[in-house]
């Protein structure tokens, strides 16, 4: 709440997600958009999305669950269950999945459980979004005939968000809480905050909660408190 509120615009493309948010869309993310929205026609039963931390991997994989009416498998894989059974349910050409965190998985104990995953996927013709850090040709692989294939499957990768995506879901964030905001207050968080979709959120939150608390505007003063914290 402020004396001279602006009216703040978001002219960016969305999608919403399980967790009824909504992705926006830049031109850093479009192409992984637009590979998500083919996924009936990857050409392998596993896609790759990789980017750096904060780029909006999780928030992009819920679309895609959203979007597919598909499942997490990321716990019961990691915790052992076995691969057919946890794509047993799918039915063929209708499953979707998504495996986060999968270097890890690749690399790891679970190496030939997860090669398993790949063939019982191929087998019944679902569909596993992977997300990691790096494209899977950069993984570390011991498991020869896991690597051969994982490097074969299509990797899309995410960049940072720029001020420009920042700002927007900055707007959105404030706006989905009803808060008005002064003119200059966007500029502001932009020079001093870290650049990823989490800490966007952080600080909206932080700045919400302190606006509340000391019953003030949302104006640079009480911004650069909650940046303080």
């Amino acid at each position: 709440m402020v004396t001279n509120p602006v009216q703040l615009t978001l002219t960016f493309e969305h999608r919403a997600s399980l967790s009824g948010e909504d992705f926006l869309i830049a031109p850093c993310n479009r192409e992984a958009v637009q590979w998500l929205d083919r996924w009936h026609d990857w050409p392998s039963p596993v896609l790759a999305l990789y980017g750096p931390a904060g780029c909006g991997k999780t928030h992009l994989t819920k679309v895609f669950l959203a979007q597919t009416d598909g499942r997490d498998i990321t716990e019961e894989f990691s915790s052992g269950a076995e691969p057919s059974e946890l794509l047993a349910g799918s039915g063929l050409g209708s499953g979707a999945f998504v495996i986060e965190g999968a270097e890890d998985l690749a690399t790891g104990e679970t190496a030939e459980a997860f090669f398993h995953l790949y063939n019982v996927a191929r087998e019944m013709d679902a569909k596993i979004l992977v997300t990691a850090k790096q494209p899977p040709s950069r993984w570390k692989i011991l498991l020869a005939d896991l690597a051969s294939r994982l490097k074969a499957a299509t990797a899309v990768g995410i960049g940072a968000p720029d001020d420009a995506l920042i700002g927007a879901l900055i707007v959105k964030l404030f706006t989905d809480r009803q808060l008005k905001v002064d003119a200059d207050v966007i500029p502001y968080m932009l020079a001093r905050m870290e650049r990823s979709f989490d800490a966007a959120r952080t600080l909206v939150s932080k700045v919400d909660d302190l606006a509340l608390a000391k019953h003030r505007n949302i104006t640079i003063p009480l911004v650069r408190q909650a940046l303080d914290t």
